[in-house]
């Protein structure tokens, strides 16, 4: 689902001046930054696993990928969490009684900051509150947080210190439209309903922007990601609507950032959630989705849903070469570890970095972000280069393109590119046997 386009109310004349939110240059140069969902649906972290070729829409709600939307699924009378829920804590346990049972005695933000760091992480964006209410900071609005109960620790501000001190840019997801724990809806079950079943009143929307004031003034975030849109009532000219919060978040952080989910005609970058985009997009975008098939923690899941390495990296190639950034997601076990099978494909991701990143950090898009025939490559373009991404080694050769052909190439690891001379005029850059084993590897071209 693409949000830009969802605006509204109009206020015609009286409609509130927003501030400019121009992606800034850092921001295009990261590429790669790690979504953090991690949250009180970690401690049943269950979802059914989504089968191939997924579920009718019309069960898609009552069968919700998304662990992280457990909260909602439990409410949905016979769905599979519905039953899970009550075999496993008993009929008269709540969602919201789980609080009291999370653990995170595990979690080391220093450590775990330094896997995503090591992954190749330029920015960190752990989720503050998602959509059941549960705050992970220490807020002033709100006894429903981890603060207050089970971790009893201000987790955010753990995410914040670890992530500076490892140098990487701090962000923050917000969900603005959705809080189970303050309304009283019936369970979400189309996407319809996902607009329909939200508050709007004066009360909900100075609620929403007192967090988001307070994760601000406390956080100062890079990245300032909002889930889903922005309560009605808070999108007017008042202190407390949207036009004023943004206007205070970029006088406090005059290089943060914000993407497309606020439901005003006035966004920064695009998102793209769990969304393949077929050609190189004019305008600053990201590709988010989870290492599987949801964010929060599914322990349902098992390596048939989960992206490889090789895949991860071959994800982060093709969305650098069509102007775009990966917030690629992990979602810890309720102890705050990060499960095995993430783990593997985040360290092959920062390795194959190490070596190829020259391809992917600081780039921005070729004239065309593949070719349509021929061995599989991603192109991206840095001052006086265009690298050539080969996303099948093992085919043992890529063909350079007409424009290519005849400047110095040279591949990732340093090595010299030797070619074969085609009866068509063009060349083929032969990959070494060393790197045909490779996820990928990087060819670069200088003239």
């Amino acid at each position: 689902m693409n949000f830009e386009t969802r605006t509204g109310p109009d206020f015609g004349d009286a409609a509130p001046q927003y501030p400019d939110a121009t992606v800034p240059e850092w921001y295009r140069d990261a590429k790669l930054g790690f979504f953090v969902h991690w949250g009180l649906y970690s401690v049943p972290a269950w979802a059914p696993a989504h089968p191939p070729g997924g579920v009718p829409v019309e069960d898609a709600y009552g069968h919700h990928q998304y662990a992280e939307w457990y909260a909602n699924t439990v409410r949905i009378a016979g769905s599979p969490t519905w039953r899970r829920h009550q075999q496993i804590y008993g009929t008269g346990t709540s969602y919201e009684d789980l609080a009291d049972r999370w653990d995170a005695g595990g979690f080391d933000a220093d450590a775990f900051v330094g896997e995503l760091v090591g992954a190749g992480a330029k920015y960190v964006v752990p989720t503050t509150k998602h959509h059941d209410g549960f705050c992970l900071w220490d807020t002033a609005t709100t006894g429903f947080s981890a603060a207050r109960r089970g971790p009893r620790r201000d987790l955010i501000a753990e995410f914040h210190d670890a992530t500076r001190r490892a140098g990487a840019r701090f962000g923050v997801y917000y969900s603005g439209a959705l809080d189970w724990h303050v309304s009283d809806f019936p369970p979400i079950e189309s996407d319809t309903d996902l607009f329909r079943f939200r508050r709007h009143d004066e009360w909900f929307s100075r609620y929403s922007a007192a967090q988001l004031d307070e994760l601000v003034e406390r956080f100062s975030p890079d990245v300032l990601w909002n889930d889903i849109e922005w309560p009605d009532g808070g999108k007017g000219a008042a202190d407390h609507g949207l036009a004023a919060l943004l206007g205070r978040y970029f006088d406090k952080v005059p290089d943060g950032v914000i993407n497309d989910r606020w439901g005003v005609p006035r966004h920064g970058y695009l998102t793209r959630e769990y969304t393949h985009v077929g050609e190189v997009l004019d305008t600053p975008w990201e590709s988010t989705r989870g290492l599987g098939y949801s964010f929060g923690y599914n322990q349902a899941e098992d390596a048939g849903h989960s992206l490889s390495g090789h895949a991860l990296i071959r994800l982060l190639a093709d969305v650098v070469s069509k102007n775009g950034n990966l917030l690629i997601n992990v979602g810890p076990r309720a102890d705050g570890s990060i499960p095995d099978l993430q783990l593997q494909a985040m360290r092959e991701l920062g390795t194959w970095l190490r070596r190829d990143g020259g391809a992917v950090y600081g780039t921005r898009p070729w004239i065309r972000a593949f070719e349509e025939t021929g061995a599989p490559r991603a192109y991206t373009t840095s001052p006086g280069a265009v690298h050539v991404i080969a996303l099948d080694p093992s085919a043992g050769s890529i063909d350079l393109p007409a424009e290519l052909s005849s400047g110095h190439a040279r591949w990732a690891d340093g090595t010299e590119v030797a070619v074969d001379q085609r009866a068509d005029g063009r060349v083929d850059a032969i990959v070494p046997d060393a790197l045909r084993g490779e996820a990928a590897v990087a060819l670069t071209v200088t003239s």
